[in-house]
């Protein structure tokens, strides 16, 4: 398979995808990155962690109907051209 734009597109969705997928209270409470460990004071720049969690909560609840369409298309795409 060669490295193609494709590929790479392709790759980026299944990142996004798992992404998604990831349960707050089944997995990443259990790591220790659940919605109640990253609170700060205020003025305090947010860490690592809180700004990982927020993008995580902010991809789940922006890219929720993108992802369906970019998956539907992918999915034709993959039936139609192999």
């Amino acid at each position: 398979m060669a490295f193609t734009l494709y590929s790479l597109l392709q790759a980026s969705l299944l990142i996004v995808n798992a992404v998604a997928v990831l349960h707050e209270e089944r997995f990443l409470r259990h790591v220790g990155w659940g919605s109640d460990q990253g609170i700060g004071g205020f003025g305090e720049e947010p860490g690592i962690k809180a700004q990982l969690t927020n993008l995580i909560r902010s991809i789940r609840t922006v890219m929720r109907v993108p992802l369906i369409a970019l998956n539907s298309v992918t999915i034709i795409l993959l039936l139609l051209f192999g």
